[in-house]
């Protein structure tokens, strides 16, 4: 690119056919290199101590890959970066003048790519098998020869070195690496966010983000980095733009070539098109991905594959927003979960006291909407929970200690009126009850009802004994929230019937009435 990113951009086009004529010798010299290897590790079978006949199955399959290797010598010489390309030139992606202009240049990249491998053929000598009569009617041999006469001619008479040249790679890590766009496809965003893991007990860490497991995550804003290029080159302060809020960046990228050009905002059906037109040039395949919003309609997609298959694509993705967990997300407000897995500051608690084993136990379990949300069991202690047995409500506060640790505080009002507060509650109980009790209200958290919780719990197979007893005291406690007459699974003991209900926390057979409570 020559001036990128200013009203006087021009790519270069003889620079590129340099680089393509380097570059397909460097991949037909990578073919040398892999036989080496090849006929290494043939080498190897042949010296090693067993049977032949127990090597005969491997070596022939070695020898297989050999001989397809030297018989086709095929490469796959491709592109990365063609949506900073197109915006470089100030070019909108998918808009008709930009699609023209791709499709220029892997025209071009398909016949210097084709006069390279003919060169070598010169030089080194054509793949064994080449035809010329083999290939008179391939439609992608027959564009060669109507863009290039005389290439077509020469490579007719000298044969090529490699029997096909071309491919469009999902270059992810690549560009990545060279902060660029990957392959054919449009910028993702030109800024979003990522998300890095962390401890949520550190000092003064910023939770942004909690995941299906629990794991919690910072979020922070990145550049892409040619959309910073675009903003230097057009006298915007990188530093002072970081700061702004979104809606500011959002302004800033509306007159930008960036515009209507992301991988969510470009129309669909048109790059499927633009697809198809490469396709024209590539002699394998291209990988690209159409990236759809979340509440995308059955019928678009279907019309995007019809598409793809109409103008000649080899493949299409479709990849719809949200379908997949990742650390990229966008900018745009995500819909809150209803049962959102951030913990409220305070909670409702219940104060539930049974014996578990002949021993006195108490359950503090923290109720968000009338649902259980968290719990906190263990054998009592009246001198850790000096609590008169009169409190059966309470609240559960969420604190930070001195050093920045969360702890869970349980409050209660005595008959006075006092507010009395019972400090550190989550490091009360034993640690491998906390353990258990943080893997149990994670699963509460995200909603799952309360009768599979239960049966969750009881289906563990836990080796101690007192985690056993432990898992005891969760089901007791939780089964006083199962709305009666809700099914159980499992037969009754009684008839073996399976008509299993619960009653005010107990199973009932509706069949024979036996009943059982946890």
């Amino acid at each position: 690119m020559k001036n990128p990113f200013t009203p006087s951009a021009s790519f270069d086009f003889e620079l590129f056919k340099k680089h393509v004529h380097l570059s397909q010798r460097m991949m037909d010299d990578i073919i040398d290199l892999e036989q080496e290897k090849i006929d290494a590790i043939i080498a190897k079978i042949d010296g090693d101590p067993e049977n032949p006949e127990l090597k005969l199955v491997e070596r022939n399959l070695w020898s297989n890959i050999r001989h397809k290797t030297g018989e086709g010598r095929r490469t796959g010489i491709g592109i990365t970066a063609e949506g900073d390309m197109l915006a470089a030139m100030g070019l909108r992606y998918g808009s008709d003048e930009a699609t023209d202009f791709s499709v220029n240049i892997h025209k071009t990249l398909a016949v210097e790519a084709y006069r390279a491998s003919t060169n070598m053929a010169k030089e080194r000598g054509a793949f064994p098998i080449y035809d010329a009569e083999r290939e008179k009617d391939n439609p992608f041999i027959n564009r060669l020869r109507e863009a290039d006469p005389e290439m077509y001619a020469d490579m007719a008479e000298h044969g090529r070195r490699n029997i096909a040249l071309l491919t469009i790679a999902p270059t992810g890590t690549t560009s990545l690496m060279s902060q660029t766009t990957s392959g054919i496809e449009p910028v993702f965003m030109p800024f979003y966010k990522r998300r890095r893991k962390v401890n949520p007990n550190d000092k003064d860490v910023k939770v942004s983000f909690i995941d299906e497991v629990g794991d919690h995550w910072e979020e922070f804003v990145v550049f892409h980095h040619k959309f910073i290029d675009w903003m230097k080159e057009n006298g915007y302060d990188y530093e002072e733009v970081k700061k702004m809020l979104d809606s500011d960046i959002d302004a800033i990228v509306a007159k930008s070539p960036y515009h209507k050009a992301t991988a969510n905002d470009v129309d669909w059906v048109a790059k499927v098109r633009m697809q198809g037109a490469i396709q024209k040039w590539v002699d394998h395949s291209i990988s690209v991905t159409i990236n759809l919003p979340a509440d995308v309609k059955e019928e678009l997609v279907s019309e995007l594959y019809l598409t793809a298959w109409k103008e000649g694509c080899k493949g299409a993705t479709v990849y719809r927003d949200g379908s997949r967990a990742g650390v990229l997300v966008s900018n745009k407000a995500e819909k809150k979960n209803e049962i959102s897995p951030e913990r409220p500051k305070v909670l409702e608690c219940d104060v539930i006291r049974f014996k578990n084993n002949e021993e006195r136990w108490i359950a503090f379990v923290g109720l968000k909407n009338g649902t259980p949300y968290e719990i906190f069991t263990g054998i009592q202690d009246d001198e850790m929970f000096p609590i008169p047995k009169s409190i059966v409500k309470g609240k559960i506060l969420k604190n930070k200690d001195e050093a920045g640790n969360t702890r869970y505080d349980f409050q209660y009002t005595d008959k006075y009126g006092y507010k009395n507060t019972l400090g550190g509650l989550s490091h009360m109980f034993k640690p491998d009850f906390w353990n258990y009790a943080k893997l149990i209200s994670g699963v509460l958290r995200y909603g799952m009802p309360i009768n599979d919780v239960v049966e969750l719990v009881a289906s563990m197979r836990l080796d101690s004994e007192s985690i056993n007893t432990w898992k005891n005291g969760v089901e007791r406690s939780l089964k006083r929230y199962i709305p009666d007459g809700t099914k159980a699974k499992g037969k009754c003991i009684n008839c073996g019937s399976s008509s299993l209900v619960y009653q005010e926390g107990c199973l009932i057979c509706t069949d024979c009435g036996t009943s059982k409570c946890g």
